[in-house]
């Protein structure tokens, strides 16, 4: 059964696009959540239980608007961070499969909510931690086309109340930092340019437990301290078994200088670190120096043989002449 309910064009606090919005069921006799009231889905069960819960639709513009519904996985962009939720066509192992909705498609009325009821049916088997989601309404009409290898694809809207479903048992929380480098570009004679450097590096989820990881930087080079920079929020949760490439533009790096770079990641209950070494060399000048002292070594050599000629010479002019018989 799906309950429709008349809203007025009050703000909304959970996941819109403008034109409608999808969040957790508010309590009775409102039409969208407070800030008193749930953003998300917060659920918590052991293994081989069910959990119920209601999800609602809302239609924010004056045209009835068709949605189609679906439960789906959680996972992070590779390369912000991103909390993104997987397509109905992909594979779903987590919430997206557990997750049955009473419906899987509906017509919602112009300024109207639609209450729809969920159970997610946790395996005996679910290992224990978290396994976000999120249930996603998009609607069926075509938005707009782009072009992809030479087809025209058509786009549709998408918009999902996040589900944060905690399975119980024991959680292992477990982060690495991976992949450490640094790009970096330089003047090709020092002071005549800025020196710019970027930090590249991996942090990789190998628990069971959503992170929120802080890092910290450290450079150390011959002459003590380059840059440090305190642990700072990465501003990413980072999902079990996920990934995640972050950039970090690198201020002022030296010029000449053999430095180390130290990434430091944390999230209270574990933390990880890797590092990576980079040469600052001015290449142009230790080519010129080099050519300069190859040319003097060239003219130190040539001039040494010289004297010993000239000394050879001075010698020969000094002998007596020889007698004949």
């Amino acid at each position: 059964m799906v309950l429709l309910t008349v809203v007025t064009a009050t703000p909304v606090h959970a996941a819109d696009n403008g034109s409608w919005a999808v969040f957790p069921t508010p309590p009775a006799g409102t039409a969208t959540p407070g800030p008193g009231d749930r953003q998300y889905f917060y659920l918590e069960s052991a293994p081989g239980r069910v959990v119920s819960d209601r999800v609602s639709v809302v239609n924010l513009t004056d045209q009835p608007k068709s949605f189609r519904l679906y439960a789906a996985d959680a996972y992070n962009t590779p390369r912000d961070g991103g909390f993104a939720l997987r397509t109905v066509d992909q594979k779903m192992t987590g919430v997206g499969a557990w997750a049955k909705l009473n419906v899987s498609s509906l017509t919602v009325p112009p300024r109207t909510r639609a209450d729809i009821p969920f159970t997610i049916s946790i395996p005996s088997t679910a290992e224990p931690g978290d396994h976000p989601g999120a249930i996603v309404a998009v609607e069926t009409s075509v938005e707009a086309t782009t072009q992809q290898g030479g087809l025209a694809v058509g786009v549709k809207r998408a918009v999902g109340a996040r589900i944060y479903l905690h399975v119980t048992g024991q959680s292992v929380p477990a982060l690495s930092v991976d992949a450490v480098s640094v790009d970096r570009s330089a003047p090709l004679v020092p002071g005549f340019g800025a020196s710019r450097g970027t930090l590249h590096y991996t942090l990789t989820n190998h628990g069971n437990v959503t992170l929120h990881p802080n890092v910290e930087v450290v450079e150390t080079g011959w002459f003590g301290s380059v840059y440090h920079r305190p642990p700072t929020s990465s501003g990413i949760e980072l999902l079990p078994g996920q990934s995640v490439q972050l950039t970090l533009a690198l201020p002022a790096p030296p010029q000449f200088d053999d430095v180390s770079v130290t990434v430091k990641a944390s999230d209270g209950s574990t933390t990880a670190q890797g590092r990576t070494d980079y040469l600052a060399v001015p290449w142009l000048v230790v080519a010129v120096v080099a050519l300069l002292l190859a040319g003097l070594g060239v003219w130190l050599r040539l001039r040494a043989k010289g004297r010993r000629v000239h000394r050879a010479g001075w010698r020969r002019r000094r002998e007596p002449a020889g007698v004949t018989a």
